[in-house]
């Protein structure tokens, strides 16, 4: 059954760009250059098959009023933490990057993707849709703007020898991106270690961390089973990131350039949705060298395949504990007075948890 719905997924996503309308803007105007910095590689799956295919499109659908000039952090040489200050002074137009990422600035922005919070991505996207209105409220302060969310596949752990559990990573040195994984990591008595996607590679491969979390297709593109050898598959977060854009950019744009653009993030969001859901079970296949079952990513050579550890109820369980005992708790304290009141009222219903307030 898994199988089947995984293909089900993959077919839904190579069909979405032929069934979604594409964005058009047919009045005259101004030519409009949009530059673009988002995804963290080149050769990331999120970015080499969906935003690089609209991007192209973008001068044709706009009748040649509207390209699009894109990079990634690798090639502009930023990091997460660059991309908000990148768009607020107006040296980019649309960055991206995930929102917990960017909330050392921001700390409302990790309610979004907490550790543990989204077993499922049809849960993750409600979560990004619930909580989009408060997000932007809250970079509105910024002079900052959400125009679109992206997923990446469920975010797993890569290790260098097998991890049996959650409870196995227990002295394991464990690259984590955000507060909340850093809170889920450190509670299961492991180490958590700061890098950099890009350095993850050689962090792994000299021994700086013992595993890493990531999306399986993202750490198939990035060749982390040259460097590890098996995958605790269970869905720790979804790198739920937003494309960003300065208001006063955003609100400078004639108003059918803004509609085309806002139609054009739109159609990019879903995609990544869609392949959100179409590649996790995609890159755990690839990398652990299943060909029937690897349509997406790049299969691996038997030789290199990764061994793949999928947790029970006990972990699933344990999970759920720590968001509740810890992970929301702490985000609670860092984000400040009324926070848990906002998580209650805008994700209670959505994830059947509360959050006390501090």
């Amino acid at each position: 059954m898994k199988r089947l719905l995984g293909s089900v997924l993959l077919t839904l996503f190579i069909a979405a760009p032929a069934l979604a309308q594409d964005p058009s803007l047919t009045a005259a105007g101004d030519k409009v250059t949009i530059k673009t910095v988002t995804q963290t590689l080149p050769t990331l799956t999120q970015y080499t098959k969906v935003e690089m295919p609209i991007y192209k499109q973008v001068p044709a659908w706009s009748n040649g009023r509207v390209e699009i000039e894109p990079s990634t952090w690798a090639e502009y040489g930023v990091q997460a933490a660059d991309i908000l200050n990148l768009v607020r002074q107006g040296q980019i137009d649309v960055g991206a990057a995930p929102l917990a990422q960017v909330s050392g600035q921001v700390p409302f922005l990790e309610i979004a993707d907490l550790a543990g919070l989204s077993p499922d991505v049809e849960t993750a996207r409600k979560v990004s849709e619930a909580v989009i209105d408060a997000s932007n409220s809250e970079l509105e302060r910024f002079g900052i703007k959400i125009i679109g969310t992206y997923p990446f596949p469920a975010n797993i752990m890569f290790c260098k020898g097998e991890v049996a559990n959650l409870a196995g990573l227990k002295g394991h040195k464990v690259r984590t991106f955000g507060p909340s994984q850093n809170d889920l990591v450190q509670s299961l008595g492991a180490q958590t270690v700061s890098i950099g996607f890009p350095e993850v590679y050689g962090a792994l491969e000299r021994g700086v961390a013992d595993c890493a979390v990531t999306a399986a297709l993202s750490g198939n593109a990035a060749k982390w089973y040259e460097v590890t050898g098996s995958m605790l598959n269970i869905a720790v977060s979804w790198g739920t990131g937003g494309y960003y854009v300065s208001l006063d950019w955003w609100n400078g744009l004639a108003p059918e350039v803004r509609d085309f653009v806002g139609a054009v993030y739109a159609k990019v969001e879903n995609e990544e949705w869609a392949l959100a859901a179409a590649g996790t079970a995609d890159g755990v296949a690839c990398n652990s060298g299943d060909a029937a079952n690897c349509k997406i990513g790049v299969l691996v050579p038997a030789d290199k395949a990764m061994s793949v550890v999928t947790p029970g109820d006990e972990d699933r369980a344990l999970l759920r504990k720590t968001l509740s005992d810890v992970v929301i708790p702490a985000w609670v304290a860092r984000c400040g007075s009324g926070c848990a009141e906002k998580f209650n009222t805008i994700l209670g219903p959505v994830t059947g948890l509360t959050a006390a307030a501090k």
